[in-house]
C-alpha cells in the first residue's frame, strides 16, 4: 500500500492547494469562462443560464457561499447546465464533471502540473463529503475525476 498521501486542501501545500476545486484555476467550458472548479460545480445548482455564467466567474468562498442559497436540487436531484436538466444521481451528470475536469486538464498548466506531480501519491479529500444528497461532488467522485485525469 502506498504511504505517501496528499490531503488535497484549499489551504494546504502545493500541490495539495491548487488541486482543490477553491484554487483560482481558469478555465472555459461550453463557452462560459470558469474562474474556479468551485464557481463552475456551484454553477449547476441553478437553471438561469446567466445566473450560471456569473457564479462561473466565483473563486473559493466567493463561488461556495451560492451553495448556501440553493438547496432545492438536494429535493429533486436535478441539477443544470447550459439549459439542459441532469439528475445528480446518473452517470449523464458525472460524465458532465468528467467534461469539465478534462478542460481544466487540458487549458490550465497550473492544475496539470500540479495534478502530474501527485503520480506517486494516493490522492484523498478528507474534508470532503460522502453523501451525494448533500454535496454536489463526493469526496470518491472527485478523487476518481482527479485519477482518471492521472492515468
Amino acid at each position: 500500500m502506498n504511504d505517501k498521501v496528499i490531503d488535497i486542501y484549499s489551504k494546504g501545500e502545493y500541490p495539495s492547494n491548487v488541486l482543490s476545486n477553491f484554487y483560482p484555476n481558469s478555465f472555459v467550458f461550453d463557452n462560459v469562462e470558469c474562474r474556479s472548479m468551485e464557481g463552475f460545480i456551484q454553477s449547476l445548482k441553478y437553471k438561469n443560464i446567466k445566473k450560471q455564467q456569473k457564479i462561473c466567474l466565483k473563486v473559493g468562498i466567493e463561488a461556495k457561499k451560492y451553495s448556501k442559497r440553493k438547496w432545492l436540487w438536494k429535493l429533486t436531484g436535478h441539477v443544470f447546465w447550459q439549459g439542459k436538466i441532469y439528475h445528480r444521481y446518473n452517470q449523464e451528470f458525472f460524465d458532465l464533471l468528467i467534461k469539465a475536469y478534462q478542460e481544466l486538464y487540458k487549458q490550465n498548466e497550473t492544475f496539470h502540473q500540479a495534478l502530474d506531480d501527485t503520480k506517486d501519491y494516493k490522492l484523498i479529500h478528507s474534508i470532503g463529503k460522502n453523501n451525494p444528497r448533500k454535496t454536489i461532488l463526493t469526496e470518491k467522485e472527485f478523487i476518481a475525476i482527479l485519477e482518471y485525469l492521472r492515468s
